[in-house]
Order: C-alpha cells, then structure tokens, then sequence
C-alpha cells in the first residue's frame, strides 16, 4: 500500500501543496475537482498533470463532490451524472481513473423510492465511468456496509466502486472498518486515511441525510450522531485489523490521509504519514 494526501487538506495554493507533500515523502495526491480543474481545458489539465509528475505524486484519485444536483432526485439524476462524466474526462487528463464521491444516504429497503433512483442513476454513472477505464467510487459512511453492498451487487457494473473511510464509518456510524473491508473488499479500489470519535450514537441516515425522488428532505425521529474527527491515531479507528483486512482483501492501493478540520493540517499530516509508514513499512 501506498500513502497519500488530500490536495484540499493542507490548505494551502496548489504549487506549495505539491512541493509540501513531496517533502514529507508521500506519494501520491487526491485532488479535489475544484472551480480552477472544472473549467480547465486539456493543455491546462496537462500542466497541473506535469506539475504532480514533476514532484513524484501520483494522481490517486480524484474528488468529485462539486455538484449542487442529487444522484436520488428524480428532477436532478441526469444533471448530476453529467457532472460526472465530466469529472471523468479531466481525471483522465490527470492521470487517474478514479473519481470518488458522496452520493447520498442508501436506504437499507431496496423497495424505497430513493434505493431505485439511486440504483439508477449510478447504474448510468458507473457505465460512463466504465465505457472510460474509470471507477465511480462511492465514499463510505452512511450506511451499513451491508446495505452499501447491495446496491453495488445490483448496479452490477465494471465502473462502480468503493472509496473506504474508515472515520466516516466509525464515527457516524459505528461501524468496525475491518468488518467493512470484510463485506466491501471485492470494491474497494481506493481508502481515505481519517480517525475519529463517536460522541453519542445516533442515526446516520439523519446524520447526513436523505433527499427524497421529489426534492424534499426526509423527515427523522431517530436523533443524529454526535462525532468528531481527530488526528490520525488518535480516535477509535482500530488500524491494525483494519489495514490487516485491506490487506487480506488485495488492496494495494492508497491510504490517502484526510483532515478536515484542526488548526495544524500540516502537523496533523506530517504526524498521519509517520503513523501509516510505521504500520505498513
């Protein structure tokens, strides 16, 4: 395995970041599919490309949370899988092949309005991504890693994946990563590298929330969880099994650190790849 880094989580313009995280001897970079990469064209993509090969940083994966539009809403699911499509094309111009993304709370019964639409729309974004040599890779957290499974398995596609956090999945949803591994591993094609705390259990569906076929917002009575996210280390993520199970599984791919808070993200980065290096060296 191989560790990484967020380019969104240093904080800093992108040609400091770069030279930042080739001295801390990471290698490799998940960029966030911000304004500037959205609206580049092909011989600019290609120097940010040159920028990251020139500092030995691999492109890992990029992040296309950048849509306003929901995979889940009836008015809004062809809206969103042009988005990214799109976010497709300029990772190809990167150098990378997955993109990775939060697409919305999985209702655990596959007869729910939301489930199908779901179902659907990724099916459509997951063939795109296919018909490219690329990976739609869902981001974990709202679900169990169960209920995510299942609509993987329906979908049913060479293009769809899983981007595993297991912060996200301990924090909200306390759910043991090395379990998630268990049941995901056959998806995994990329990791994100976060610890964190649960403070009060609660639901993660309400937590993040649904939003409806029609637009609307799920209404809940199961209260939300109550969370936060520490440095790598030092929250409940149990690393050693877990990085056993990543391994058990095949993957070899990136642990890409995530910090998305604290007001030391280069100390807190530092500290995360001397965590990991120790862990996997």
């Amino acid at each position: 395995m191989k560790i990484g880094a967020l380019s969104s989580s240093l904080r800093k313009p992108f040609p400091v970041m770069l030279a930042t995280y080739a001295e801390m001897g990471l290698k490799g970079i998940q960029i966030l599919a911000e304004p500037e990469f959205l609206v580049a064209d092909s011989a600019r993509l290609a120097q940010y490309k040159k920028m990251c090969d020139d500092h030995g940083l691999e492109v890992s994966a990029v992040c296309g949370d950048v849509c306003r539009t929901h995979f889940s809403v009836e008015l809004e699911w062809q809206d969103r899988v042009r988005v990214h499509a799109h976010v497709v094309d300029l990772a190809e111009k990167l150098g990378s092949h997955i993109i990775t993304t939060h697409i919305g709370v999985v209702p655990e019964d596959p007869n729910d309005p939301v489930y199908e639409m779901l179902a659907k729309s990724l099916k459509a974004a997951a063939d795109y991504s296919a018909s490219r040599g690329a990976v739609l890779a869902v981001e974990t957290g709202p679900e169990k890693a169960e209920t995510l499974r299942r609509i993987l398995d329906d979908i049913d596609s060479p293009g769809i994946g899983v981007n595993l956090d297991p912060a996200n999945l301990r924090m909200v949803a306390c759910v043991d990563a090395a379990h998630a591994v268990q049941v995901l591993g056959k998806y995994i094609v990329h990791t994100h590298a976060k610890d964190g705390v649960n403070l009060v259990p609660g639901s993660p569906a309400a937590t993040y929330g649904i939003v409806e076929v029609d637009g609307s917002k799920r209404k809940f009575a199961e209260p939300r969880s109550q969370y936060k996210e520490v440095p790598l280390g030092e929250g409940q993520v149990e690393w050693d099994p877990y990085l056993a199970a990543l391994k058990n599984a095949g993957f070899d791919g990136f642990l890409t650190i995530e910090r998305e808070c604290g007001e030391d993200p280069e100390g807190d980065i530092r500290k995360a790849y001397n965590f990991l290096k120790g862990k996997i060296s």
